[in-house]
C-alpha cells in the first residue's frame, strides 16, 4: 500500500462550503483534508474544523495560511499574524503542515525577514511549514515580478517546500526535476494538472500536460510518507453529481500511480 495520504483540498469544492467539502472527502473515501484558510467563516474557526473533523471522521493534514489575494485581510492584514493564526490552528486540529506562500512584493519588509522568522517559528513546534512554489504574473508579454525573493522556492533554502503541479505548469519549472533537486525537502504535494497557459487552471491530474503519472511513481518509489492534496479547480461542475465525479476521477488517479507496478520497486531493491 502507498506510503502517502491522499487528502482533499476544501478548495477543490468551491464555491461549495468548508462542511461540504468534508462531506465530500468522507463520501469518496480520501485520507484526510487540507483546510484553504479564506473567507468562509468556518475555514477560520478551529474549534469548528475539530467539530467537522469527528462528525465526518475526516482528519485534518494540512492547514493552507491565508495567502491569497482575496484573503489579505482573513485574521490579520499582516502577514506575521496570519502564521502565527495558522500554526496556532493547525495545532489545534492535529495538521502536520501548514502551507504558506511566498511574501508579495509589496511586502517588502516580511520578505526581508521572512526566511529568519520562518525559521524562528519552525523552533517552536512541530508543525512543518512548507513554502509553495508559485508563478511569474504575465500581462502584455512581460513578466512581473510578483513574489519576494523569488517566486520558486525549490532553489532558496526553506527547509520545507510544497511542490504544486498546476503551479509549475504556469511557470514551465520541470517538476521532476524540482523533485530531484529538493529531496528530502519535500514536505507536501498539491496533485492537479495544466497545460502551460498563462492561467493556473488546477485541472484534474491526466488532462493537461504535467508529468503526473511520473511524479506520483517517483513519490512511491522513494518512500515518500507525508501527503499528497488533490487541489484542482471544479467551479465548472453544474451540479455536485458532476463535482463529485472530477473529484473521484482525482482520488483515483492519485491512489492507482502511488501503487503502480512501477513505483513499487524502490531504488536499491532491485532483484538482480
Amino acid at each position: 500500500m502507498p506510503s502517502a495520504k491522499v487528502a482533499l483540498s476544501t478548495a477543490s469544492c468551491y464555491p461549495e462550503s468548508c462542511t461540504t467539502a468534508f462531506e465530500i472527502a468522507a463520501d469518496l473515501g480520501f485520507d484526510g483534508i487540507e483546510v484553504m484558510v479564506w473567507t468562509d467563516p468556518v475555514s477560520q474557526d478551529p474549534d469548528a474544523l475539530r467539530v467537522l473533523s469527528d462528525r465526518f471522521a475526516v482528519p485534518i493534514l494540512a492547514i493552507h495560511a491565508p495567502c491569497l489575494l482575496l484573503t489579505q485581510r482573513v485574521w490579520s492584514a499582516d502577514p506575521w499574524t496570519k502564521l502565527v493564526r495558522a500554526q496556532d490552528a493547525a495545532e489545534r486540529v492535529g495538521a502536520a503542515t501548514v502551507v504558506v506562500h511566498p511574501p508579495f512584493l509589496w511586502q517588502r519588509e516580511y520578505a526581508r525577514g521572512f526566511e529568519e522568522g520562518l525559521a524562528r517559528m519552525q523552533n517552536e513546534t512541530d508543525v512543518v511549514f512548507a513554502v509553495e512554489n508559485m508563478f511569474p504574473w504575465r500581462a502584455g508579454g512581460r513578466e512581473i515580478t510578483a513574489y519576494l525573493p523569488h517566486w520558486d522556492p525549490v532553489d532558496q533554502d526553506y527547509p520545507a517546500v510544497t511542490l504544486d503541479l498546476s503551479h509549475t505548469a504556469v511557470s514551465g519549472a520541470d517538476a521532476l526535476a524540482d523533485l530531484t533537486v529538493l529531496g528530502d525537502r519535500l514536505a507536501h504535494v498539491h496533485l492537479a494538472d495544466g497545460i502551460g497557459t498563462n492561467k493556473d487552471e488546477h485541472l484534474v491530474p491526466g488532462r493537461g500536460t504535467q508529468p503526473c503519472v511520473a511524479v506520483l511513481e517517483h513519490l512511491a518509489a522513494t518512500g515518500f510518507q507525508r501527503t499528497v492534496v488533490l487541489e484542482v479547480n471544479t467551479r465548472r461542475a453544474v451540479n455536485r453529481d458532476q463535482r463529485e465525479a472530477d473529484l473521484a476521477e482525482g482520488l483515483a488517479f492519485a491512489r492507482l500511480n502511488l501503487a503502480s507496478p512501477a513505483a513499487a520497486v524502490r531504488p536499491g531493491d532491485e532483484t538482480p
